[in-house]
């Protein structure tokens, strides 16, 4: 097991041994300053586990001090005496974290974590203000289901919505999912959580996430949601099982915790706000009265039209309504495509950080259908030489 030291609000810092195998999520920090940590990177270069060392910190560091005095030009030795001011003189090789990705054996000098994320999400500012994105970057997200959750998670982990995170999926990476979910064929048989863990760590390795490599279950629902000190901010739910749908929004709105789905199917994005509606019915009161408890007792059929009252099946697209016979016949599951996948991963991570930093986001159901906004048009009334 990865031995953890507290490094501030959210952030472990680690250090060897590490976990063997194909569970390893999680990257090893290395401070450059600490003389224990100097050594174990020592250690680690003469092992010969490294296969790619990228030590681009000056490359940071001229990015920080712009970003920091964007009123100045700073180019040659101006920039120099900009960087070594900031730094105090500190020897570079002694400067920020090595971040060590056993995975894939790179070993990568990056920025420490609160000048990392300045860098990293200052192309953010002007649509996130600094206070708000540190806000952010405070939050704790729950993502269940993480076929179309790994690009949520992604997204908001580009785009700094949430510094912890809670990832829950029993399943692995199969070939047929790699339609939608990014990873590549190397990645097949690998758990979900453990690809998307490493994914974000890969944007942020200061980054807190937990796996729930078991999905949620009756036994860790309780824990999911979290303790006192370490509670849930906001739920992704993206998954296909009715029980755990209904049993996450059951938890959630127990602790007032808001609630995003995307359908991945017209662009529909659904928004519980059990966070300012504590009696709010589940699923805007489409599922019934029925329980987290009476729905997997369901029979499959009655799962299935479960599924779709709660979904809506009035307001599914076409292509979906026309597929629906036709599982279990010639189609094998529910058909889902990247660009929708994508939309979705935009859609939530966009309404998150919107909830998140307290704007006016009421409960309720949001079509983005692109079928309807692109090209749908009466081609009757297109001006003479406009676009098509």
């Amino acid at each position: 097991m990865i031995n953890s030291i507290p490094e501030g609000p959210g952030v472990l810092r680690h250090r060897m041994p590490m976990p063997q195998g194909q569970e390893i999520a999680r990257p090893t920090l290395l401070r450059a300053a600490e003389e224990d940590d100097r050594a174990a990177l020592d250690g680690l270069l003469t092992s010969g586990a490294v296969r790619e060392r990228h030590d681009r910190v000056d490359e940071q560091l001229a990015e920080l001090v712009r970003s920091l005095r964007p009123h100045d030009v700073l180019t040659g030795r101006r920039l120099e005496c900009a960087v070594d001011e900031f730094t105090g003189g500190v020897e570079l090789s002694r400067y920020g974290t090595w971040a060590w990705y056993p995975w894939s054996g790179r070993l990568v000098h990056v920025l420490p974590r609160d000048e990392f994320r300045r860098v990293r999400t200052d192309r953010n500012r002007g649509k996130i203000a600094a206070a708000e994105q540190q806000g952010l970057l405070a939050r704790r997200i729950g993502i269940v289901g993480l076929s179309v959750g790994n690009c949520a998670a992604l997204t908001c982990a580009m785009e700094g919505v949430g510094g912890a995170f809670r990832l829950a999926d029993f399943d692995a990476l199969s070939l047929s999912n790699l339609n939608r979910v990014r990873g590549g064929v190397h990645d097949l048989g690998l758990s979900k959580t453990v690809l998307c863990a490493r994914q974000m760590y890969e944007i942020d390795p200061y980054l807190d996430i937990e796996l729930w490599h078991d999905g949620l279950t009756e036994d860790t629902i309780d824990a999911f949601f979290g303790a006192a000190d370490r509670p849930l901010d906001l739920v992704i739910e993206e998954c296909d099982t009715p029980w755990v749908k209904t049993v996450t929004r059951e938890h959630a709105r127990r602790h007032g915790v808001p609630v995003l789905m995307d359908t991945n199917d017209r662009g529909l994005l659904d928004v519980e706000r059990f966070d300012l509606e504590p009696d709010r019915p589940l699923f805007h009161g489409r599922g019934g009265d029925l329980t987290a408890e009476e729905v997997r007792r369901l029979a499959p059929a009655d799962a299935l039209a479960y599924l779709l009252r709660i979904c809506d099946e009035s307001r599914l697209s076409p292509s979906m309504k026309a597929a629906l016979g036709l599982i279990g016949h010639t189609l094998s599951s529910w058909p889902q495509l990247a660009s929708g996948v994508m939309l979705g991963g935009a859609l939530v991570t966009d309404t998150a950080r919107r909830i998140l930093l307290g704007a006016p986001v009421p409960s309720g159901r949001y079509c983005v259908d692109l079928e309807e906004l692109v090209g749908a048009v009466d081609h009757e009334r297109v001006p003479a030489g406009a676009a098509r």
